[in-house]
C-alpha cells in the first residue's frame, strides 16, 4: 500500500479511459449508484479507502506552502 504523494500517469489514465470495460459499463447501463463498492467488489473498496486516506495528490501539496519551514521539518 502507498504511503505519501501520488505520481500521475498518463499511460494509465489513457488506459483507463479507452478499457472495453469502462464502455460497457458506461454505454449499456450496468453501473451501480454511488457508494455501492461494498457490495459489487468489497475487496477492492476496502483497499481503495485505505489507499484514498493514506495518499495526497499534487492538488493537495498548496498548503504545504503556507507552513513554516521549521514546522515542515517536524511534520516530515
Amino acid at each position: 500500500m502507498k504511503i505519501g504523494l501520488r505520481i500521475p500517469s498518463l499511460k494509465k489514465r489513457l488506459a483507463a479511459r479507452s478499457s472495453p470495460a469502462r464502455w460497457v459499463r458506461q454505454d449499456l447501463g450496468l453501473k451501480a449508484p454511488r457508494g455501492w463498492g461494498w457490495l459489487t467488489n468489497p475487496r477492492k473498496a476496502a483497499y481503495n479507502r485505505v489507499y484514498n486516506r493514506t495518499t495526497f495528490g499534487l492538488k493537495g501539496c498548496g498548503w504545504l506552502f503556507c507552513l513554516p519551514v521549521g514546522l515542515l521539518l517536524w511534520w516530515l
